[in-house]
């Protein structure tokens, strides 16, 4: 059987390991194993905080509202309550961008929402 020669393949693997490498610092772009290394603990890193991104996101839109909430006089959790009391059904991610860019709106809301709690 004959020799099979794998340099075609092997820098053709390690030029798009070295690619991808592009930006990291010292050796981890300039040498293969290195970067190899350093790229699968990136690619863990990254899909790990495509998850933990979005649980970040909830924590923050959920203080937005608390805060404008607490302004307007009810706690988060009487707001979210009385939201489900009346029946309105918006996401935190809405609710958080209407605290911000319509604070009238976001009052009504919270008027609303603390009707439904004395109802």
């Amino acid at each position: 059987m004959p020799r099979v020669k794998s340099g075609k393949t092997t820098r053709k693997k390690h030029k798009k390991i070295l690619k991808l490498a592009k930006g990291f610092k010292e050796t981890r772009h300039t040498r293969y194993k290195c970067a190899n290394e350093a790229l699968l603990h990136a690619f863990t890193y990254a899909y790990r905080d495509r998850r933990v991104k979005k649980r970040e996101m909830r924590r923050l839109w959920i203080s937005r509202i608390n805060a404008a909430a607490r302004i307007n006089g009810l706690s988060y959790n009487k707001f979210i309550c009385g939201l489900k009391k009346v029946g309105i059904n918006i996401n935190r991610k809405v609710l958080a961008d209407l605290a911000i860019t319509d604070s009238d709106a976001f009052a009504r809301l919270v008027q609303t929402a603390s009707k439904g709690l004395n109802s």
